[in-house]
């Protein structure tokens, strides 16, 4: 029987690994430019998240979730005076967390279609608030951008769009909406067999 010591050890060990695998993911990013302005860029590192997530709980996503923006930090450093990467993690917590804590009462295929479902629908929601009223208005000051110039990136997509909480309507939560969607197919893909990998480590 493994002391508590030993599983502390094998969970942290499970969590490092995993955020390591999602930090390399990061740094694949692509834009959805049908969607969303390219400064938008998607990627696959909450597929890592997610995993950790459902195998050993909500609590273990959040430190992988951590140990993968601080990693990419170590590997690309920040052009947002950290202000991009708090927000990459808030907003993964909001996948990730709702996602995991229903997955833990449910632990069945419906049960892990229905959590990473809510926890998309949550995480689009959680980037809307944040990029309406926070962060487009950040990054607009910050790069000395005019909010006028930033919502017409998003008119030229979807011409309705005339203000910042319409390009966070209109191009931000669908894009979370999609990043979601993938995501989570890969994940329901793949939980199983990486699940039993990890449990290989002990």
């Amino acid at each position: 029987m493994q002391t508590n010591s030993r599983k502390r050890i094998v969970y942290l060990a499970r969590i490092a690994i995993l955020g390591a695998v999602a930090a390399v993911l990061m740094i694949f990013e692509f834009p959805l430019l049908i969607i969303a302005p390219a400064f938008y860029e998607m990627d696959f590192s909450e597929i890592p998240v997610l995993i950790g997530a459902f195998s050993m709980g909500p609590i273990a996503g959040i430190l992988t979730e951590l140990i993968k923006v601080v990693l990419n930090l170590v590997i690309t450093g920040t052009s947002t005076a950290f202000v991009g990467e708090i927000a990459n993690f808030l907003v993964g917590c909001a996948l990730v967390v709702p996602a995991g804590l229903i997955y833990k009462k449910y632990r069945s295929k419906s049960g892990a279609l229905v959590s990473m479902l809510c926890g998309t629908i949550f995480m689009s929601l959680i980037a809307f608030f944040l990029n309406a009223y926070f962060l487009i208005p950040f990054f607009s000051r910050f790069y000395g951008l005019p909010l006028n110039a930033i919502v017409a990136m998003g008119h030229e997509i979807f011409p309705i769009i005339d203000s910042v909480p319409e390009l966070a309507a209109f191009c931000v939560v669908p894009f979370n909406f999609v990043k979601g969607l993938a995501v989570s197919v890969i994940t329901f893909l793949l939980y199983k067999h990486i699940h039993k990998l990890l449990n290989k480590i002990h």
